[in-house]
């Protein structure tokens, strides 16, 4: 008779091998089971860590280039050496794999290498590379499978010249023209990465701003910074084909989103970065009765649980942003829900960041949000301009903006674009959790000079008036 496990997570990404921890943790008998030779999942592999690795990189490349001088630190002209930068972020995801390998050694996880698929309830079936299938038994099963880049009809995907978010990660050399198709997080990421490794980018978006969804003041501050760059856009404009010349560059046909004369653009290398899709493919989904929704996700209820008794789902492949913590914090949820605790994830209170340079962070409601609800709010904002250690470290591009409720005070947005703006935004996350108050925060203290005395700023201001401004 086959082990009978209490739980078999299939996926490894933040949200599978966070959720597996925790229900081990909590005294069930877990197995994973992952199709790549690697744990982590698109996260760690091929996706948040690589691309971090490699934003931190390029952004010192271009401060030893541009700021050191102004600094009082001398040297030669910086020289790219691009095979040791991908070398220290292959020694980055080699680690953070690692380390996922070790926990589930200490927590006595199960992991069977293969695609995993569902014939019914209560079973698992590992199909490995080669060799037989494993029929896994078990009381419950989390789906966590994530997502896959979305690609354009017609436009075929090499990962060499026509590539997504995994080619632009893996690139030999530094493209002379890259053409940036979306310009959501993964695109302005990865083309800021290229611009200021000497790519000159130029971004196309369907629509007529960036970073759907976003704050749309932050989303037009931050374009202007990003042209300031040398990032080029066409907005309200569409890609209607890419052409492989027989000199190996690209012929991009962009015309305007509403119809008109195409225009052809020039470019090495052409990223596809127009959004995900969740993964449910050979998953079997259908043959065990898993209903999913419009989208292709999974449809789960406020328990996380789909359609079948016994079956779950977490992450990418639900409803909600595709963010690796977000997933995380489903993964420990429906952990402490089998477990028989009350797992809780608070989407009001999620934040999201993009990593570039000035960085972008978000929490709660944005200000178009507010605006076409009706609500009564008032803003508080702060430039980093007005900060102490912004100018000392010739940071003070950007700014913080605080959206609370005019009756109550209660925060319910917060806006940060500026340097380490991802590292400040999870106090305004903390005091949302516990549904604080504007005042809250500005009573505070702050430690002083701190880039986070700016948050405390835009608080004030949001009262009686800010100090420095």
């Amino acid at each position: 008779m086959a082990d009978q496990f209490d739980l078999v997570v299939i996926g490894s990404g933040p949200g599978g091998y966070v959720g597996a921890i925790r229900a081990a943790q909590l005294g069930l008998k877990v197995a994973v089971v992952e199709k790549w030779p690697t744990l982590g999942g698109t996260c760690l592999n091929i996706g948040c860590i690589p691309s971090k690795a490699l934003l931190h990189a390029s952004e010192l490349f271009e401060e030893a280039g541009h700021s050191f001088k102004t600094l009082g630190i001398d040297i030669p002209t910086p020289v790219l050496n691009l095979p040791q930068m991908m070398n220290h972020k292959a020694d980055v995801v080699a680690s953070n794999v690692g380390g996922v390998d070790y926990l589930f050694k200490k927590n006595k996880i199960t992991v069977f290498r293969g695609i995993g698929s569902i014939p019914a309830a209560g079973k698992v079936l590992v199909t490995p590379q080669s060799g037989p299938q494993t029929e896994v038994l078990t009381k419950n099963i989390v789906i966590a499978t994530g997502s896959v880049s979305t690609n354009l009809p017609g436009i075929e995907i090499d990962e060499k010249t026509v590539v997504t978010s995994t080619g632009a990660l893996t690139l030999d050399k530094v493209p002379a023209r890259l053409l940036v198709i979306g310009a959501g997080v993964i695109g302005l990421e990865l083309g800021s990465v290229w611009a200021r490794l000497g790519a000159q980018v130029t971004v196309v978006e369907y629509l007529d701003r960036i970073l759907p969804g976003m704050d749309s003041e932050v989303a037009r501050q931050f374009q202007r910074m990003l042209q300031k760059q040398g990032l080029e856009f066409k907005l309200s404009s569409k890609v209607a084909g890419v052409d492989k010349q027989e000199d190996g560059s690209l012929k991009v046909r962009v015309e305007p989103a509403k119809g008109g004369e195409v225009e052809l653009l020039d470019a090495d290398v052409a990223l596809v970065a127009i959004g995900r899709k969740p993964f449910t493919e050979g998953l079997g989904l259908e043959l065990a009765g898993v209903a999913l929704d419009e989208r292709g996700r999974v449809s789960v209820d406020g328990h996380y649980k789909s359609s079948v008794d016994g079956i779950y789902a977490i992450g990418d492949v639900i409803a909600g942003p595709m963010l690796a913590h977000k997933a995380e914090d489903e993964g420990i949820a429906v952990a402490e829900i089998l477990a028989g605790q009350a797992g809780h994830v608070n989407y009001a209170a999620i934040p999201s960041v993009v990593y570039t340079n000035p960085e972008v962070a978000s929490v709660g409601k944005t200000e178009d949000e507010l605006k076409a609800a009706g609500v009564n709010y008032k803003i508080g904002k702060f430039p980093f301009t007005a900060n102490g250690r912004a100018k000392a470290m010739l940071a003070t591009q950007g700014f913080v903006k605080i959206l609370a409720d005019v009756e109550t005070d209660r925060v319910l947005g917060a806006h940060i674009v500026g340097k380490n703006a991802g590292e400040m935004i999870h106090e305004l996350v903390t005091l949302m959790e516990f549904s604080g108050a504007a005042e809250d925060l500005a009573r505070t203290t702050h430690a002083h000079p701190t880039l986070s005395e700016a948050v405390r700023e835009a608080a004030l201001a949001l009262g009686d008036g800010a100090i420095h401004i």
